[in-house]
């Protein structure tokens, strides 16, 4: 009896175990957050408020991203504190490895000097600090409304060049040259 067991013992080959073979499903968000409000510092200084009601992070993708369906508000300061521009969008994309943020749907980006740019795509490069677009643009200041395709600005939309400029554009001129000062 004792032999038949250790033969029947013996006989058996252990079932190799592997873990189950399985692909990271890229299209699911490794993070989730609803109503969130994302302060960005630097040396104890505000740079950047940023505000989403949903934001979506995909981790695990190739190139990993972060996802804001319903749109984002963001907020420019300077060194003082103070409000230099805003940027808000229904949609954008932040591609983390590139620094490249994508706004689209309804762009608006609003100076300090309360002129205003108007496109359905723009795009904020966090390492070069600017922001472009090759989209229609429209730039609206207290005295004129400027349009174009294509444009290009630092981050803050302080000082822009317009590509394919049409529009109405109103110059001013000095008054110490007129009287030959």
């Amino acid at each position: 009896m004792i032999v038949i067991l250790m033969v029947m013992l013996l006989s058996c080959t252990p079932t190799e175990h592997k873990p189950a073979d399985f692909e990271l499903d890229r299209s699911i968000p490794t993070e989730e957050a609803y109503n969130i409000q994302l302060n960005y510092s630097d040396s104890g200084l505000k740079q950047i408020q940023m505000e989403a009601p949903e934001i979506f992070r995909y981790g695990n993708a190739e190139e990993p991203y972060t996802e804001y369906p319903k749109g984002v508000h963001v907020l420019f300061y300077d060194r003082y504190g103070q409000v230099n521009s805003t940027i808000t969008s229904n949609y954008a994309i932040q591609y983390d490895q590139k620094k490249i943020t994508e706004a689209r749907n309804d762009v608006v980006v609003v100076n300090r000097k309360g002129e205003t740019l108007n496109t359905e795509h723009l795009i904020w490069d966090e390492k070069e600090e600017k922001i472009y677009t090759e989209e229609f643009v429209r730039i609206t200041t207290e005295n004129e409304s400027i349009t174009g395709y294509g444009f290009e600005a630092d981050q803050e939309f302080n000082s822009y060049t317009i590509k394919k400029i049409r529009g109405t554009i109103n110059f001013k001129e000095d008054e110490d040259s007129i009287s030959g000062s």
